[in-house]
């Protein structure tokens, strides 16, 4: 029998308006984000529902309204529709949602873990000196040898493993232009920098890597009754006691997406459900394997779709 796959979306998916229309129609959603504003102090549910983006955008906002947005949406799939998965991955601030929902982390010390997470990221990295590009059509070990010959002496890797023929890079911006260049060089001439606000999941990031262990060590971790699919290693974990290294390392270690998906093809998974904003998963996975099934959760017609 085929199996299936929650999956929760990461940085980028964020808009004005999101969850808004879950937390109108479902009691439960609504109580989501109640509970997030309260552990946090302040207004996300504001921020979710009405921006403005400017605000939005800022990572220490963007990393806890989407993992709310996402769970509000998950709490609603599972009292309406009684869907159920048997593995959970989230695309870097996605696995902690995918965490939330498998019952290791509780949705207040997850919103305020990705809050410190989000500022710790933007505070290790001086705005401007990092920077991010999507790589397209290039081998991975072709790009991983034209970033050794970009260095330098500087820092520039992959950061994102997304789909066949897309990998992010990140790392000193003026490491990250000279790889697009001596890639283009070489004819791979699909490149793009991206607009982010800091070059996530590179060496750059070790201080934030450091803070946010400190956060981790002094948060209460529970048996997770699903296997998470991780972006280190690109296997199923269900073992609790080793979440927190797995997400501190996480900060510096690229994002193994498309392994993790076929990770989780490989073990009979044969539908993929993208829980939370945007639909940025899953065109990675259709990218992946366009035999899959794909559902899509962000709103009340996703609910009704998949019921």
């Amino acid at each position: 029998m085929s199996k299936t796959a929650f999956l929760f979306p990461g940085q980028g998916s964020q808009y004005a308006g999101m969850g808004k229309e879950l937390a109108e129609n479902f009691p439960i959603a609504r109580q989501i984000f109640e509970e997030a504003d309260e552990a946090l102090g302040l207004k996300l549910s504001a921020l979710c529902f009405n921006g403005p983006d400017d605000d939005l955008k800022l990572t220490f906002n963007t990393q806890p309204a989407i993992l709310t947005t996402s769970i509000a949406a998950l709490r609603v799939v599972q009292q309406e529709t009684g869907l159920q998965a048997d593995f959970l991955a989230g695309h870097s601030l996605g696995e902690y949602s995918a965490l939330v929902c498998g019952g290791a982390l509780s949705l207040a010390d997850a919103v305020r873990t990705v809050r410190s997470r989000g500022a710790f990221m933007q505070e290790a990295v001086p705005v401007g000196v990092g920077a991010m590009a999507a790589m397209l059509s290039i081998d991975a070990d072709e790009l991983a040898a034209i970033c050794a010959e970009a260095a330098q002496g500087e820092v520039v890797a992959p950061a994102n493993f997304n789909s066949p023929g897309q990998i992010v890079i990140a790392g000193h911006a003026t490491a990250v232009n000279r790889t697009i260049e001596i890639a283009k060089g070489k004819g791979f001439r699909k490149a793009m920098l991206l607009p982010v606000s800091a070059p996530f999941h590179c060496a750059l990031m070790q201080p934030a890597a450091d803070r946010l262990k400190a956060v981790l060590d002094a948060v209460p971790m529970h048996a997770l009754a699903l296997p998470v699919v991780t972006n280190v290693e690109a296997t199923p974990n269900q073992d609790s006691a080793r979440v927190r290294e797995l997400l501190v390392h996480q900060v510096c270690a690229p994002v193994l997406w498309e392994q993790s998906v076929q990770a989780m093809i490989a073990q009979g998974v044969a539908r993929f459900v993208e829980i939370g904003p945007g639909k940025v998963l899953t065109g990675l996975v259709k990218r992946i394997n366009k035999e899959m099934t794909l559902v899509n959760i962000e709103d009340a017609a996703g609910v009704k779709a998949a019921a």
